[in-house]
């Protein structure tokens, strides 16, 4: 609501400043992951896992849909990716559209140990969209008008039949999530909830489809930002209160290096204090902007 108030624009001219974003929404944030894909897909050339031309899947944990829109666009640009495996936490609102063409928003929120998932209303699918319906700006906009009003909406069959000859759609609650973690720390590998939420799914699509065309699962997030969660399911049940004693504790029992970045919180001097309800951003803006 701030970015498209015309008021705000104008308040904003006349401090000589203008509105970003650190999320998604921004376009800047999806061409470096777009980059991934990219990269991803020469490695496995490389490392002999595939030829030159050869297709992959991509199985990307997504709650506001940008990562797997990167890759989608990656595709665009000639990256040979034959399915995008869409991974959903419990806030399984992605799968559902994707297995039904209806986007219902209208459903239970779900606080996870995969928080960045935690969302039922995917900004970045709107670009999906767009191209779903052949560049139809009106219809999109008349969509995301119903999202608005009504919370929910329903593309054409048409579109979905394309959605779906692209995209396949799955979810994992909590305890499959930290099932799919347990089981990849006993194969060596230890991962964040949301790249489980990705294993997960990805098994799901293995089991219905019987393809097992190469495949790229996106790995999102490290595992020590998540250390309470990570511990309790490779079955440590012990845990300390204090986050940096988890911290170290996971990596004493995986005998793995903190990230530095993580590990410099611990003496790191807190810099931004300030609540703000959504009600009073506009002020609380103006205020800053004007101080």
């Amino acid at each position: 609501r701030i970015f498209s108030s015309e008021e705000m624009a104008k308040f904003l001219s006349g401090h000589d400043c203008s509105f970003s974003s650190a999320n998604s929404i921004n376009f800047g944030r999806l061409v470096p992951q777009i980059v991934y894909y990219v990269s991803a897909y020469c490695d496995m050339v490389t490392a002999g896992r595939i030829k030159q031309g050869d297709p992959i899947n991509v199985a990307v944990p997504t709650g506001n849909f940008g990562d797997i829109l990167a890759a989608y666009y990656a595709k665009e640009m000639g990256v040979p990716i034959a399915r995008f495996i869409c991974a959903s936490n419990s806030n399984n609102v992605l799968t559902d559209f994707i297995r039904t063409g209806t986007y219902n928003r209208n459903r239970p929120f779900h606080t996870t140990i995969s928080p960045s998932m935690d969302i039922l209303v995917s900004s970045n699918l709107e670009r999906l969209l767009y191209h779903l319906l052949g560049g139809n700006c009106e219809t999109v906009a008349e969509l995301m008008k119903k999202l608005a009003t009504e919370s929910k909406y329903k593309i054409p069959e048409k579109a979905l039949k394309q959605l779906q000859s692209e995209f396949y759609g799955a979810y994992c609650d909590e305890d499959q999530t930290k099932a799919a973690i347990g089981d990849m720390y006993k194969k060596g590998y230890l991962c964040d909830p949301h790249t489980a939420v990705a294993v997960g799914a990805y098994r799901q699509y293995l089991k219905e489809t019987g393809d097992y065309t190469p495949v790229v699962i996106a790995s999102t997030a490290s595992p020590f930002k998540f250390s309470g969660a990570v511990l309790e399911s490779i079955g440590c049940t012990d845990l300390p209160d204090d986050e940096f004693a988890r911290v170290e504790l996971l990596a004493k029992l995986t005998k793995q290096a903190i990230p530095a970045p993580i590990a410099a919180l611990r003496n790191g001097v807190e810099l931004h204090k300030s609540v703000v309800a959504k009600e009073e951003m506009d002020g609380f803006i103006r205020d800053f902007i004007a101080r």
